[in-house]
């Protein structure tokens, strides 16, 4: 995604609802913060446990739905409106949108969370709607995949309400969980592989990423595989998958040249999220033996890789569609460091002293709350005013 934003409403004292970016970056910063502090507070019994926090499941149900695909939603609004020179919703359109997200999270968390599935699917929905309509009438066919990896989302989350609450007896909420994760997995291998890249050579001076087509296919191809096997119960199958997919991708981001950007921290933290997929898909594929515990490689994927990965683009396209430099300031930088340690901890401390598990969860929370702290904090006159060029959008 470049800087610039064609078709956008002209610049006004408020631009919050000029393109998607702005709303839904800002709000699942803020939504990241409270959650995580939620989670944290109920965790160390400094609140009474309630229907959001109360379980693990829930907890990651609005990481996963509320969260993240919030970044999801503002990433693609912007970015189909620049790959087709279509419109996509601004103004009411995206108020409306943002009030649906921000419906589904209150319900989630209320006496009314039974109609928490109606709002969240109509949402997912939604979404698919306001980027099917540009990229169809572009004939952008490279990007229809998008349509339906929304429409994806919907389905998992659907499933996740329907076996909670028993109405499907043979399916446990998790296969929700797990299938709205392996959606965000291809969702970043994919983007990974278009901007990651580009963003290096375009940022990093001497810097000569490459790309070879076989290594590609193969890194598409396994986490492909791994996702249908995903589905199936058939686990030894599914570790050589995720080991395999695991070289691919190491080899991937070796072409890439990551120990090249060190010195570019806008550039830099997507490369060392990349990396916590490899770690993912090597410790899934050690889960899935029952050699470590299952939940060491979630929030490898989880912290390390969707939470540096959102955290990285969003402060990317927030600064080079609102006209500003991009360069990582002081408060960018922290937070990179600082989600970067979060994963770090939540992943390995309980493996290497399985006794610290809940001390684990505590600080990891933390360290999360503070780096998406700087990040609101730095980013709420960015993502709520005019663009610093002038220029609409």
């Amino acid at each position: 995604m470049g800087s610039s934003a064609s078709q956008a409403i002209p610049g006004r004292q408020n631009a919050l609802w000029n393109l998607g970016f702005r709303p839904f970056f800002l709000l699942a910063g803020i939504f990241s913060v409270a959650s995580i502090l939620a989670w944290v507070s109920q965790l160390s019994g400094l609140s009474g446990a309630y229907r959001y926090a109360a379980s693990p499941l829930w907890h990651a149900h609005e990481m996963i739905f509320g969260y993240a695909f919030a970044v999801v939603a503002g990433f693609l609004l912007t970015a189909v409106r620049n790959w087709t020179n279509q419109p996509t919703p601004s103004g009411r359109p995206l108020i409306l949108l943002a009030l649906l997200w921000g419906l589904g999270r209150i319900l989630a968390a209320s006496p009314w969370f039974d109609y928490a599935p109606l709002s969240d699917a109509v949402f997912a929905l939604a979404v698919a709607a306001a980027i099917a309509r540009p990229l169809l009438q572009s004939g952008n066919r490279r990007n229809y995949f998008f349509i339906a990896v929304l429409c994806g989302f919907s389905a998992a989350n659907l499933l996740f309400y329907l076996a909670a609450s028993g109405l499907l007896t043979f399916m446990v909420p998790d296969q929700g969980i797990r299938t709205g994760l392996d959606l965000l997995l291809f969702l970043m291998t994919v983007l990974g592989g278009r901007v990651i890249p580009m963003f290096t050579a375009n940022g990093v001076p001497g810097s000569k990423p490459l790309r070879k087509t076989w290594i590609e296919r193969a890194a598409l191809g396994s986490i492909l595989a791994l996702l249908l096997l995903d589905l199936l119960p058939w686990p030894l199958l599914s570790a050589i998958a995720a080991a395999v997919a695991a070289l691919a991708n190491l080899s991937r981001l070796a072409l890439w040249q990551p120990w090249r950007t060190l010195r570019t921290p806008l550039v830099w933290i997507l490369h060392a999220s990349y990396a916590w997929i490899v770690v993912y898909l090597v410790l899934q594929s050690l889960a899935l033996t029952g050699l470590i515990p299952a939940s060491s490689a979630r929030h490898a994927l989880t912290v390390g890789a969707i939470g540096g990965l959102t955290l990285g683009m969003m402060t990317r396209v927030a600064r080079g569609h609102t006209g500003r430099e991009l360069r990582a300031g002081p408060a960018e930088v922290l937070a990179y460091l600082l989600v970067q340690c979060a994963a770090g901890v939540r992943v390995f401390l309980p493996l290497l002293v399985p006794q610290a598990y809940f001390a684990a969860l505590l600080v990891s929370g933390c360290l999360w709350a503070v780096a998406f702290a700087a990040f609101v904090g730095r980013f709420f006159p960015i993502l709520t005013q005019p663009r610093a060029d002038g220029r609409p959008g």
